[in-house]
């Protein structure tokens, strides 16, 4: 099956929500921990904007090295150094 053509779509099943939740509960059994959240924030009263920046690789590298040492994206990270610092 090396092209998409030749997959069989018309014997292919849906994977259904029951089977997506049983294989990340196992993944989470073998693997000791919580699986991290991925995607949008939670909508709330306090909404995020998307941006653009343009930041030091040396600071980028941090951030992503801290957030991987603490479970959370880099992107919290920064979020969070400069909610503190504007505070």
């Amino acid at each position: 099956m090396s092209r998409a053509k030749q997959f069989p779509f018309d014997v292919a099943r849906r994977v259904t929500s029951r089977e997506v939740e049983a294989a990340r509960k196992a993944i989470e059994v073998k693997l000791g921990k919580k699986r991290p959240r991925r995607g949008r924030p939670p909508k709330g009263k306090e909404k995020f904007r998307a941006v653009s920046i343009r930041l030091s690789p040396t600071v980028l590298s941090w951030a992503k090295k801290e957030g991987r040492r603490r479970g959370v994206g880099y992107q919290t990270v920064i979020n969070e150094v400069l909610l503190r610092a504007s505070a």
